[in-house]
């Protein structure tokens, strides 16, 4: 055997280190990308399309009328359970059970129809858990 197909497959030790570090940082790397792309534990946020889906169930050419506030139960995600509320000025509408303080939330400013030709800015706050 010639001196020189004794040396064939080697590598010098800094060049192994360095690779075995680059393909450790590559498989972090790659870990960390897939971790954020899988769905978690974390709940999805729920609170924010369901408010939509009030908005529009109650809504008539841009104004919010509180008598349509019983459509809204028909909105609740599959499983779920809802807490709408609507204020405007000092007074105040609520549909639904009392929602527990870990209930999701999400709210909009709406116009508020208060009767004949009145209309007045409010608040449409929806609570799913």
């Amino acid at each position: 055997m010639s001196r020189s197909s004794a040396r064939r497959g080697q590598v010098e030790p800094v060049a192994a280190i360095a690779a075995v570090f680059a393909l450790g940082v590559g498989l972090t790397i790659y870990a960390g990308a897939v971790g954020d792309a899988l769905p978690g534990t974390e709940p999805r946020n729920v609170a924010q399309p369901t408010l939509s889906a009030v908005e529009d169930a109650v809504e008539t050419g841009g104004v919010v009328r509180p008598g349509r506030l019983d459509r809204v139960q028909s909105a609740a995600p599959a499983g779920r359970r809802l807490n709408v509320t609507l204020t405007a000025g000092d007074r105040r509408w609520t549909r639904g059970a009392s929602p527990p303080e870990s209930a999701q939330r999400a709210s909009t400013r709406v116009s508020v129809g208060l009767g004949s030709g009145r209309v007045q800015p409010g608040r449409l706050t929806v609570r799913v858990w």
